[in-house]
């Protein structure tokens, strides 16, 4: 146990380092405008100084209470980021269906303790709901199934 919760400093910290990054391109390289006529970048710029003052609000809650011993897991993020670089690469050959069930299981791996049950339940419910978004809703030219062999 740790004197401070170093996990929320370290969060809060990235969050300021983002905000400001994105403030300072949005003050860069886009006209502000005034609050009555706002250009173009007065919105990020606006987002990036609220995304730095959730930053500070969180590294203060840090000192406020005490921390465990952060878990890191270096499987986790590359499980993630691999599950979207394979529906990237399966979507179009294959289709939006075998994609989403792609995406759901590799993504599944990145968890410690994985449930089958849960992850068919939501490879189920995403092979439903994604098509009548996608497809159905916005029109987009994917196919659901397809057998490029």
């Amino acid at each position: 146990m740790y004197k401070f919760d170093y996990t929320d400093m370290a969060a809060g910290a990235f969050l300021i380092v983002v905000g400001l990054t994105a403030t300072g391109i949005a003050v860069s390289q886009y006209p502000l405008g005034t609050f009555q006529r706002m250009g173009p970048g007065m919105f990020p710029a606006g987002l990036g100084v609220l995304l730095s003052f959730f930053g500070v609000i969180l590294i203060i809650q840090g000192f406020t209470r005490q921390g465990m011993r952060p878990d890191i897991r270096i499987w986790s993020p590359l499980f993630v980021l691999g599950s979207v670089a394979a529906f990237a690469l399966i979507v179009v050959p294959f289709g939006l269906i075998p994609a989403i069930i792609a995406i759901v299981v590799l993504s599944s791996l990145a968890e410690l303790k994985i449930k089958v049950t849960s992850v068919a339940w939501l490879c189920v419910a995403l092979c439903i709901l994604a098509p009548g978004v996608f497809k159905f809703g916005l029109g987009l030219q994917l196919p659901l199934f397809r057998w490029p062999f």
